[in-house]
């Protein structure tokens, strides 16, 4: 049997519900993080991720422990990139990004991150195809990590933050907000 074809809706669209149904308004970010800061302290998941990551990715600069393997600056990220990252400090915010996600999920290992920092292999005129990012890249910037104490192997497999790992994301997200507002 023939179906027809619902009739283009003519006239006002139906009222939104009334500003005082509403729970809440939308909170601006300098609202939910003095919110945040009144309950019980700002930690990772209350900050914008960039902030965290450039704030944690300068901390492990100025610390200087993390070790950078000597051909940094000819590295590519992953075999599906044509250059080399145009930041000179990419090595310590993929480094902080691999704590922050750790941070928000334990148990990554370094193929769920490889898949997580991966992107799209473009081939020409071929249909594009996922890629993984570089795996001795992230080895490497897991096992600084660690070095540092601030995450550790599961006996499941997998990586988990540290007390101390904690400690100081949250430290720094605590600042990135105080900057904040």
């Amino acid at each position: 049997a023939h179906r027809q074809a619902t009739p283009a809706r003519r006239g006002p669209l139906p009222p939104k519900a009334h500003a005082s149904t509403r729970t809440s308004a939308p909170m601006t970010s300098a609202a939910l993080v003095a919110s945040t800061t009144q309950k019980s302290g700002v930690t990772v998941k209350d900050i914008a991720a960039h902030d965290l990551i450039v704030a944690f990715a300068k901390y492990l600069k100025r610390s200087g422990r993390v070790e950078l393997p000597k051909n940094v600056e000819w590295m590519k990220t992953a075999s599906h990139r044509e250059l080399q990252p145009a930041d000179d400090d990419w090595y310590y915010i993929r480094c902080a990004a691999i704590a922050r996600k750790i941070y928000l999920r334990s148990g990554l290992g370094v193929g769920k991150l490889r898949r997580q920092f991966g992107g799209a292999a473009r081939r020409g005129t071929k249909p594009s195809h996922k890629a993984n990012a570089s795996g001795a890249h992230i080895r490497h910037m897991l096992q600084q990590l660690e070095k540092l104490k601030m995450i550790e192997t599961q006996e499941d497999g997998g990586r988990r933050i540290t007390q101390t790992g904690r400690r100081d994301l949250d430290r720094i997200a605590k600042a990135v907000a105080a900057k904040k507002v």
